[in-house]
């Protein structure tokens, strides 16, 4: 009997809860309980067994005497059905793909089209309950030019239940269309795409409610979940006292006995404490049910620092804090990108630390560890965790640009094109070429929970590729593109990270190189963090910084700051005019919109 945490181990998670759809011909789901041979073909699982017969479900201890006379009896079957189960494996994997030259368009448009037919006018997300809220394809959807689906969904998030109104956060999805009652469980790799998704939002829209829960969503992480020593814990259970929900939860007796008759008179109509239980029928859950009135603004923050101080008093959920290499750079990425944005050094500091956590901890040898937790690192580290981590890096080095994080991206560029690349058939694996043999080595292109490791990959490698004049990266960018895209072409919905990636792939990744004194340099930053410019690296190096490569090497320049605007490995004139520059570098996503 093993039990496998399939948050440390992804890659048997990912093997075994396919084998299972394939042999019961239905969805998995978690808890998974698969029977194996002992060579580690399944013959036969479950998602959900009771302790005794019940449901019409057999009890574990009738199963387990129920396999061990299938074991017995039908030995021969099992292995048949365990070389069937091998064949459909091996079909999984993408097989042919297209040319360069057919690459295009065509697979975003079409997942641009079933995201509008999906999606919910008036409550904003993708179809019906549950509701989940994929950021990668919202992110989609602002690149392209479609930011009322964006403003929309993320009105409702963060006016719904999913956020915690009074610390901050998501949770990890919606049992309900409206976004009112959450399952309670806040992941770290929610929050860290949806921090930076908040953030471009803000800077398309400028809502003032994309700002706050910005910064209620950055503050929540490093004070909940960051560790002394620098990395991110993994998430929040839903339940405390073996309730779900109780710590989150209200009483409108409770809430209004901490608050001020006034601050009650604004806080109740505000969060929906005057309205009927919305949580089991007997419990309030918060919510915006109305806005504020015009000028209760202090009343409203005075009360929910009330409602907060009082939460802190109860007992706590449990929390994971095992720290993911994979999900700390997501973290990494969206507090370095919002800490830019929005002018917050404590994020951008927290950021680092995490990095350097990751490094001091999770590096070794030139590879990296997948996991770590009471100051054990171990396991081989998957795609995820090299592709997510290239492109943390990309977004700290324009927070920062820092000589040893372009070189430990490119470190880890090499390790992911030695490890995980298939050079013959394009694409990358999730595992390495040298870790342990299991039943089946997955190449997978969607998203789930995640976003997919081929669709950072190739969105890193391209940027990576142009910042250091290294064509291999270009190359293996353009593999993994040509063999998803007929694929991406006949079914395009689940690919909303592979499509962000072939789309900046079509148009070539931009750069703006700014070569000047450090505290020029500091101002032409913040003026063009304030703009939208998907698919675009600001580097702002200063003079003197040694060993960049040619492509980033721009010679210095008597004016306090110059810029060199750059599609792909073609560079416009060198100009010392802020304006102009911003005005070049806006035009570039409106021509990706219309790509």
């Amino acid at each position: 009997n093993i039990k496998v945490d399939r948050e440390e181990r992804p890659d048997i998670d990912q093997i075994y809860q396919m084998a299972h759809q394939m042999i019961a011909r239905g969805a998995g789901g978690w808890p998974l309980t698969m029977f194996l041979s002992p060579d580690g073909a399944p013959f036969f699982g479950g998602t959900y067994f009771p302790r005794t017969s019940r449901y019409g479900l057999p009890g574990f201890a009738e199963l387990l005497e129920r396999i061990a006379a299938i074991w017995r009896e039908k030995r021969a079957e099992i292995g048949a059905q365990n070389e069937q189960l091998r064949v459909a494996f091996a079909r999984t994997l993408p097989e042919g793909g297209a040319h360069c030259s057919e690459l295009s368009g065509e697979p975003i448009a079409a997942l641009i089209g079933q995201l509008r037919a999906n999606f919910d006018a008036r409550h904003g997300g993708f179809g019906q309950a549950p509701k989940f809220p994929h950021p990668t394809d919202l992110e989609l959807c602002l690149r392209k030019g479609e930011s009322g689906m964006v403003r929309t969904t993320l009105r409702c998030m963060c006016e719904g239940g999913i956020y915690d109104q009074l610390g901050g956060g998501f949770c990890r999805y919606s049992v309900d269309a409206r976004w009112l009652i959450p399952h309670f469980e806040k992941m770290l790799y929610d929050n860290g795409p949806l921090l930076a998704l908040l953030a471009d939002a803000w800077l398309v829209t400028r809502e003032a409610l994309f700002a706050r829960c910005t910064a209620q969503t950055a503050q929540w992480m490093l004070r909940e979940m960051q560790s002394a020593e620098g990395g991110f814990y993994s998430s929040l259970d839903a339940d405390s006292e073996h309730v779900e929900g109780k710590y989150y939860v209200w009483e409108p007796d409770e809430a209004r006995a901490l608050l001020t008759p006034a601050e009650w008179a604004v806080a109740a109509p505000h969060y929906g404490l005057d309205q009927a239980a919305n949580f089991e029928g007997r419990h309030w859950h918060l919510h915006v049910a109305q806005p504020p009135a015009p000028g209760s603004e202090a009343l409203l923050a005075a009360a929910r620092a009330k409602l907060f101080a009082a939460r802190e008093r109860r007992v706590r959920p449990g929390r994971d804090e095992k720290i993911l290499v994979s999900w700390n750079a997501l973290a990494i990425r969206g507090l370095a990108h919002a800490g830019r944005v929005f002018g917050r050094p404590e994020w951008l500091a927290a950021a680092w630390h995490a990095l350097e956590f990751v490094r001091a901890q999770l590096w070794r040898d030139g590879r990296l560890l997948a996991t770590c937790k009471d100051g054990r690192a171990h396991l081989s580290a998957y795609l995820d965790d090299y592709a997510f981590l290239i492109e943390a890096l990309l977004e700290l080095l324009q927070a920062e640009f820092r000589p040893a994080d372009l070189e430990f991206a490119e470190q880890l560029a090499e390790v992911l094109l030695e490890q995980f690349d298939d050079p013959q058939a394009g694409g990358f694996y999730f595992t390495a070429r040298d870790h342990e043999k299991l039943l089946h080595r997955p190449k997978p292109g969607h998203d789930s929970a995640l976003p997919s490791g081929n669709g950072v990959a190739v969105l890193a490698l391209n940027r990576l590729a142009v910042l250091t004049g290294e064509d291999r990266y270009a190359r293996a960018a353009e593999r993994t593109l040509e063999l998803f895209f007929p694929l991406m072409r006949e079914h395009p919905g689940g690919f909303g990270m592979l499509a962000q990636g072939l789309d900046e792939a079509l148009a070539q990744p931009s750069t703006l190189i700014l070569r000047g004194q450090p505290a020029a340099l500091a101002d032409w930053s913040a003026a063009l963090a304030g703009e939208y410019l998907p698919g675009t690296l600001v580097l702002a190096i200063p003079d003197g910084v040694a060993g960049l490569p040619p492509v980033l090497d721009k010679p210095m320049r008597e004016a306090p700051v110059t810029g060199w605007l750059c599609r792909g490995m073609t560079c416009l004139e060198p100009s010392s005019d802020l304006e102009a520059l911003r005005q070049a570098c806006r035009t570039i996503p409106d021509a990706r919109a219309a790509a």
